[in-house]
């Protein structure tokens, strides 16, 4: 039975850590600010601005900041400053015990994959959605951080998706789980090596040759990822790149080859990953979908 951590309400406790790449304090700050103007509490981690490389701080300092974090009493959600790369050097120290005794929710995307597959492993939701420096826009809130805060707020969320001429028709329910398909495919083979049996998995990426992409889905089929699925959803594929001899197939093209013998539905264009629009998906939560040549509806 996978635990759902408790909804947010206002004078909650939020956490901001960095667990990869360093982040400039001025992206997180008005992240802090629109936090606290909504009635939020708000703790940083110790060493979040800190520097090392290309990380923010060394492991040690990264890991003592999550680890302080998930056995935080009172904090009730955590958002991670950014991706780039150092998760998976960040999670390697990291003690579970009394998180999982009292869940709360992780929120990222891109690198954060990595904590939302250890999550999933560990029965516990969480929350593929915006970091602090997509929160804001113009001095407001972006509508990928308003579907956040309703999904923190226990809102049932319901998204209307054009469709688009790629979408393979059908209507399913199930579990979803996913993120990074970069970082999945890292993952094959070890303990966080995602279960997709009875699944709707969500995929995103960014600045991927388009061989590679091939290389990866057809890892997952290869693999039996693919066929056991009730469902794919398939985000942005942004900044994709092809060689001086081209690939041949594109982004849609590749996908569907590698799911052509099975018969579920898939939607192309979700409204997640590195893009303007990254609506918030709870992974390891029940959701609906509905495909169909006018429209999609994904509820949760």
């Amino acid at each position: 039975m996978m635990k759902i951590p408790p909804y947010l309400k206002k004078g909650d406790l939020i956490g901001i850590v960095s667990s990869a790449s360093k982040i400039d304090q001025l992206i997180v700050e008005p992240a802090v600010e629109l936090l606290r103007s909504l009635g939020f509490r708000v703790e940083l981690g110790q060493h979040i601005f800190a520097q090392h490389h290309q990380f923010a701080g060394s492991d040690e300092e990264r890991a003592a900041d999550l680890q302080y974090m998930v056995d935080h009493k009172q904090m009730k959600a955590i958002v991670f400053s950014r991706g780039g790369y150092g998760t998976l050097r960040t999670l390697q120290s990291i003690d579970w015990k009394l998180f999982q005794q009292k869940p709360k929710w992780l929120i990222g995307f891109s690198d954060v994959t990595v904590l939302h597959s250890q999550l999933n492993q560990l029965k516990i939701a969480s929350i593929h959605g915006v970091m602090p420096r997509y929160f804001y826009e113009e001095n407001k809130a972006t509508e990928s951080f308003n579907t956040l805060l309703n999904v923190l707020k226990g809102k049932v969320v319901e998204y209307h998706i054009e469709p688009s001429t790629y979408n393979k028709a059908g209507h399913v329910s199930g579990e979803v789980i996913g993120g990074n398909l970069s970082i999945l495919y890292s993952l094959r083979g070890t303990s966080m090596d995602i279960d997709t049996k009875g699944k709707i998995l969500f995929i995103e990426d960014l600045s991927e040759y388009l061989y590679h992409l091939d290389r990866m889905m057809m890892n997952l089929k290869i693999g039996q990822k693919l066929e056991r699925l009730r469902g794919l959803i398939v985000g942005g594929f942004s900044g994709m790149k092809d060689n001086g001899t081209p690939y041949g197939k594109t982004v849609e093209e590749i996908i569907l080859d590698a799911v052509a013998d099975y018969n579920y539905p898939v939607v192309f264009d979700f409204p997640a990953g590195h893009q303007a629009n990254n609506f918030a998906i709870k992974l390891g939560c029940h959701a609906t979908m509905t495909v169909d040549s006018h429209q999609v509806i994904f509820q949760q």
